[in-house]
């Protein structure tokens, strides 16, 4: 069945670019699909158009701010309009990265509770989260040097803005000389900054998509190989920079076949838990680094990229799946939900 599918797209965030590129990819899917697209920029007409446009459902498309941390998500849930992703209140949690020790270990605390398990396969960096006011207001920048009470094992660190996505101000912080600067540019991205252990090894997205039943299903690990430098914006922008497989080697996991396939199930099983834990529906993407040992989770992206050099499409074509089919069946059932 071809629905009347409003294709979000674009918007005021520093992701703008990657956004109208992946929405551009998502209208074209869609149209091939046999849906009627309406692409939409998030203007000052959007809720008058969306009205008379009478749309069936809509395909969020927007990165960053407004299209990630539950605003439009707000928005069409107050116009009653399906959706494809998470609820607004899902987005507010996943939009700040600094909940994710929170969330899986409160997660857990109700396994507990029923006596069904204690644990998880999902680890994360530790890390520390302060405000810009923090900062600008209450002197927060005479006492970095605390950062290495904090956190075990010295540098490197990483410094990333709380919010937003696409590595905008990333950084790899090697020694304390480096820290304060990086922590002033990732605070130009957002009005939290995020210091946590710099991980090594193998870093991976996992996408992950459910079934016409609502059940989650993971897709093939996709491998992340910087060339250069570390997986930045520009990398992300350079199709040079970066070398992609999925699925990824077992060989970059484990010498041993048996181990790196029960390595490769650990990843899944922490990609997994951490979708559940937050209540992600219909599709999103987990990104770890597999430190040798453990899966070491960094964020859940509710809303990913659909570029030619995106994660997501890229797991689908490994899975042998088409994309017009797997956002086809996220459309049916966001219809079907309602909003």
């Amino acid at each position: 069945m071809g629905y009347k599918v409003a294709v979000l797209m674009g918007g005021k965030s520093y992701e703008r670019e990657f956004s109208l590129e992946s929405g551009k990819r998502v209208c074209d899917a869609l149209t091939a699909a046999g849906h009627t697209v309406v692409p939409l920029d998030t203007t000052d007409t959007l809720v008058e158009t969306l009205r008379d446009e009478k749309v069936d459902v809509a395909y969020i498309a927007l990165h960053g701010k407004h299209g990630e941390d539950g605003t439009i998500q707000s928005l069409l849930e107050f116009l009653g309009i399906p959706f494809v992703g998470a609820t607004a209140t899902v987005c507010r949690l996943t939009w700040n990265k600094s909940t994710l020790a929170h969330t899986l270990v409160a997660h857990r605390a109700g396994f507990r509770e029923r006596d069904v398990r204690d644990d998880g396969p999902a680890f994360w960096p530790e890390h520390v989260c302060l405000s810009i006011d923090a900062f600008k207001s209450m002197g927060a920048a005479g006492a970095l040097k605390l950062v290495e009470g904090h956190i075990t094992g010295g540098y490197p660190y990483a410094v990333k803005p709380a919010s937003g996505g696409s590595a905008m101000g990333l950084h790899r912080v090697d020694s304390f000389q480096e820290l304060a600067p990086a922590v002033l540019d990732a605070l130009s991205y957002d009005t939290e900054v995020i210091i946590e252990k710099w991980i090594e090894g193998v870093e991976c997205a996992v996408s992950i998509v459910d079934d016409a039943e609502g059940s989650p299903h993971v897709l093939p690990i996709v491998e992340i190989c910087p060339n250069k430098t570390i997986y930045d914006t520009a990398a992300r922008l350079d199709p040079d920079a970066v070398d992609y497989y999925a699925p990824v080697r077992a060989a970059s996991l484990s010498d041993d076949t048996e181990q790196a396939a029960r390595d490769i199930e650990l990843i899944e099983a922490a990609a997994l838990e951490a979708y559940i834990a937050y209540g992600c529906r219909d599709l999103g993407r987990i990104d770890m680094v597999w430190d040798g040992k453990v899966p070491r989770l960094l964020e859940v992206d509710i809303s990913p990229g659909m570029t030619s050099l995106s994660l997501f499409p890229t797991a689908c074509a490994a899975a042998g799946l088409r994309l017009e089919d797997v956002l086809s069946g996220s459309l049916d059932a966001a219809v079907k939900r309602g909003y």
